[in-house]
């Protein structure tokens, strides 16, 4: 499947075909795999802990934002406990802060002033390999106004709700967009591409799809299954 510059391989909250998500296992596990960067999910806490966790409620029906961190589930992990979980990728740190996706609980630059607090501790090689992205984009743009030296993406699910999202990615800033993966032509990569806009596309796991955007030129493809992917790309 080589064609070009291979893309970067980056695990979907950690190798979660395999393993429970956003756990330290999947993270290790990707490592494992070979994966190049991990994709996870910031939450605030009741308490104004950073929890890693896609939905905003646990399994066992409880919200994300009115539990406290001393009753979190096992295997719940802060944003520190992700990033050393993750040592030697690169992470993409999705902040879960838009209309609809909170689950009645707070959103707001809380979420985004704690999570940038936590970045901005962490030593500059480390630094460089964090993109901070969302849905959400007061929450990009803020997280650029508090510290400019952080990678940002703009996630995008329907561009016929946000026909201006490459512009608005470049003009603002950021460093990627990241389009859901139907919606990745060539033309928007060359938009992107002319724009100095790096890709990344979530979330694939069919092999004929993962051979079509290598032949396409995309910088990074978000999947379940990185092992499964990076044998692909190296066949």
């Amino acid at each position: 499947m080589s064609s070009g510059v291979r893309p970067l391989v980056i695990a979907h909250r950690g190798a979660s075909a395999d393993v429970p998500e956003n756990t330290a296992l999947a993270f290790r596990t990707a490592r494992e795999q070979g994966s190049d960067w991990v994709e996870l999910d910031v939450r605030l806490a009741a308490d104004g802990a950073l929890i890693v966790n896609h939905d905003a409620w646990y399994r066992d029906g409880r919200t994300v934002w009115s539990t406290p961190l001393a009753e979190v589930p096992d295997d719940t992990l802060v944003l520190t406990g992700a990033l050393e979980a993750c040592r030697g990728m690169g992470v993409n740190v999705e902040i879960k802060n838009s209309d609809g996706d909170l689950a009645d609980g707070p959103g707001g630059p809380a979420v985004v002033d704690a999570t940038v607090d936590v970045l901005a501790a962490l030593p500059e090689d480390v630094r460089a390999r964090i993109l901070v992205s969302s849905f959400d984009l007061p929450t990009i743009t803020r997280v650029k106004e508090l510290d400019p030296g952080l990678q940002t993406g703009f996630l995008v699910f329907d561009l016929t709700h946000e026909p201006e999202a490459v512009a608005i990615a470049a003009d603002g800033g950021h460093e990627a967009l990241h389009p859901w993966d139907p919606l990745v032509t060539d033309a928007l990569l060359e938009d992107c591409h002319t724009r100095g806009l790096v890709v990344n596309t979530w979330t694939v796991d069919d092999p004929a799809r993962w051979a079509e955007l290598a032949a396409m030129g995309i910088d990074g493809i978000v999947t379940n299954t990185p092992g499964r992917l990076i044998a692909a790309l190296a066949a």
